[in-house]
């Protein structure tokens, strides 16, 4: 029996959901990550090419960043096809005289068409943080609310704390919302800025909202993760009528993230039957979330759903054996759907039909014995600390050896690698605050023999580097000179050491993986050894094979 790959909407849910992507303000929250003008740029394009109908650029104001931004925007710079950009602020301050707060006069200057002002809608916010009465708290978002709108603006409200404020004092939460509703706001988004409300909460408070304005406006979702539930929370929303749900791209935000539109919008379209994206789009989801994961120069989240690395992965033998005959015996969704894909993960759990499927996966065709020749092989070097599943481009080229294959390109008799620590002048400690001497040089000699043919070319050459990698790769391309044009383009992107038996201390085996790209595909490969220099040698090594198989 095929399993269902999207359920057939309910009635009583809205037939469609606008998605804002708040991932450039309160994304931008999120520990470890400072985004530039130009990052904000770029992001604002990706989002525009994965359809969502608002972008919230920032806090005009706020900081020059956000500044440049707008007035950046406001140029043309980045040209929005299908998204509308927003800027974010807040209602007037108590006691406030509406025609010179600052706040709203930048939300006016920034230029957008709608204008996002977070107000407060908790009681005990308005009586102990601002320090003013219920009364004003109202007036503050009715003024600003009709000041935006009569500067010709789209007004959304953000009612922050909202849920707690419900469970508190519901007849004030109602208030404010009126007073943004009868002075023209379009959008009343309630938000859990705790992150702890829980979904059979949010939806029956959600539904009365639904019930009481969902005629007049639209009622929307702001969600934090702070219970693991901010995705869960925006669903529960929808059911119960919201039309309009914030997140960001792959749950960034503030502590510990926001709803995840890279879930949410896959589980409202594929699941639920709802309308987010534009038709076609949702296959660039899983581009998007990883070429913003490079953006925000954080590791991509190889777990996420539908679209992390492993979301559609498997390892065990009965799953790959089962996929073979039937895709979706074991995937709740096409893959492709999302513009993610099948892996296949080999190690030393794997039986032959998943090496079989993998080698399938690369172009190769193994035979019997070949196959037992590379699951032989595989197991081996597993056991002695080999990681093939986070090493694609090395488990290729084993695979490729079971067939016979060998390296037509070069042979290696042997490298050196010399580090001399010369002690000199200490470094001024404003440099560096340990003292530590600047006398470190690397110097690595690789001999080689350059096949062609039959015929073989030794070669001796030397390098200089910032380390015994950096090192070796270039004495090993000072070695090839010209011949090789393809590792012109290739680059070294990351490089990661790991301890395998730490109880050994320095003695320790270590495993070295290194990712390597050409500007086109991006692979990895990976060494094992006591000795961390030649362990970085096999890495490097199969990345240098591995780039001019793809020539």
């Amino acid at each position: 029996m095929e399993i269902s790959r999207s359920a057939e909407r309910d009635p009583a849910w809205p037939a469609q959901v606008d998605i804002f992507d708040t991932t450039l303000r309160d994304g931008s929250q999120f520990e470890g990550i400072a985004l530039t003008t130009d990052d904000k740029l770029r992001i604002a394009a990706q989002l525009d090419h994965l359809g969502v109908h608002f972008i919230e650029g920032g806090w005009p104001g706020a900081n020059p960043r956000d500044d440049a931004f707008f007035a950046r925007m406001a140029a043309g710079e980045v040209s929005l096809e299908t998204s509308e950009l927003v800027a974010f602020g807040s209602t007037r301050r108590p006691k406030g005289k509406i025609d010179d707060d600052v706040t709203l006069k930048n939300l006016v200057a920034a230029q957008t068409g709608i204008c996002c002002i977070v107000a407060k809608s908790w009681d005990y916010h308005v009586l102990e943080a601002l320090r003013t009465t219920l009364d004003e708290g109202v007036a503050m978002i009715a003024d600003s609310v009709k000041y935006l709108v009569d500067n010709g603006r789209r007004v959304f409200v953000d009612f922050e704390h909202f849920f707690d404020g419900f469970k508190r004092n519901s007849e004030f939460s109602f208030r404010v919302l009126e007073a943004a509703v009868v002075n023209g706001a379009e959008v009343l988004v309630l938000c859990d800025t705790n992150g702890g409300s829980l979904p059979h909460e949010v939806e029956d408070i959600t539904a009365q909202v639904v019930a009481a304005f969902g005629n007049d406006v639209k009622i929307g979702m702001h969600t934090q993760n702070d219970t693991g539930c901010a995705t869960a929370n925006a669903l529960a929303g929808v059911r119960a009528g919201a039309t309009h749900v914030q997140g960001t791209i792959n749950g960034y935000g503030e502590r510990t993230g926001n709803c995840d539109l890279t879930t949410f919008v896959p589980n409202m379209t594929l699941k639920m039957g709802i309308e987010t994206l534009p038709a076609g789009s949702m296959e660039r989801i899983t581009s998007v979330s990883r070429h913003v994961a490079e953006i925000v120069n954080l590791p991509p989240n190889d777990a996420l759903p539908y679209v992390g690395k492993s979301a559609f992965a498997h390892k065990a033998g009965l799953h790959t054996s089962a996929i073979a005959r039937r895709p979706d015996a074991y995937e709740h969704v096409d893959p492709g759907a999302v513009g993610n894909g099948t892996r296949f993960l080999v190690s030393d759990l794997s039986g032959k039909s998943t090496i079989e499927l993998k080698a399938k996966q690369m172009g190769l065709e193994l035979g019997g014995d070949e196959l037992t020749t590379a699951l032989a092989e595989l197991k081996d070097l597993e056991n002695s600390g080999y990681h093939f599943e986070a090493a694609d481009a090395s488990l290729e080229l084993l695979l490729r050896r079971a067939t016979g294959w060998r390296n037509p390109h070069f042979r290696l008799e042997s490298f050196r690698v010399t580090v001399d620590h010369r002690p000199g002048e200490k470094m001024a400690l404003e440099v560096n605050p340990l003292g530590h001497f600047d006398g470190v040089e690397t110097e690595a000699v690789v001999k080689l023999f350059l096949t062609d043919g039959d015929a073989e070319q030794r070669v001796v050459s030397t390098g200089e580097g910032n380390g015994p990698v950096n090192a070796l790769d270039a004495a090993f391309r000072s070695a090839v000179g010209g011949r090789f044009p393809a590792l012109d383009a290739v680059r070294l992107s990351d490089y990661k050491v790991r301890i395998l038996d730490s109880a050994s201390g320095t003695g320790a085996i270590t495993r070295v993986l290194i990712d390597a790209t050409n500007g086109e595909r991006r692979w990895t490969t990976l060494g094992v050894s006591e000795n961390i220099i030649e362990a970085s040698w096999q890495a490097l090594a199969d990345s240098i094979i591995y780039a001019l198989e793809l020539d």
